[in-house]
């Protein structure tokens, strides 16, 4: 399951794909980086977000992410993801109804980003 998710009105979509796309490409762009590189490489781009931790340390975290396969090599929010977050909501008690994924998810941006 994805953990993070981003999100916008469809009017939005409708007024700013090229926006919408742009974003996406980015995204997908770090994605094919994290892909592509050592977790020291990753670890070295991001130490200047997180200045209170030891470059060794951001290091292990980043490994971790690989050997638990955390980073997913697309950005498509499948079914299956959304129906397990749902579950999850759900069972938190923060979900009082479930919503049809073709409503709520488009792909489009992003299957098109990944090719």
């Amino acid at each position: 399951m994805p953990y993070t998710a981003f999100s916008a009105k469809q009017s939005y979509i409708d007024k700013n794909p090229k926006v919408i796309q742009g974003f996406t490409n980015a995204l997908q762009k770090g994605m094919d980086y994290v892909q592509s590189h050592t977790p020291e490489d990753i670890a070295g781009i991001i130490a200047p977000q997180f200045k209170e931790t030891d470059l060794d340390t951001i290091t292990m975290i980043v490994e971790r992410y690989y050997d638990q396969d955390t980073w997913k090599d697309n950005l498509v929010f499948e079914e299956d993801s959304f129906n397990l977050l749902q579950d999850i909501l759900e069972d938190a008690g923060e979900l009082d109804k479930r919503a049809p994924y073709k409503d709520l998810v488009t792909t489009d941006f992003a299957d098109k980003a990944a090719k």
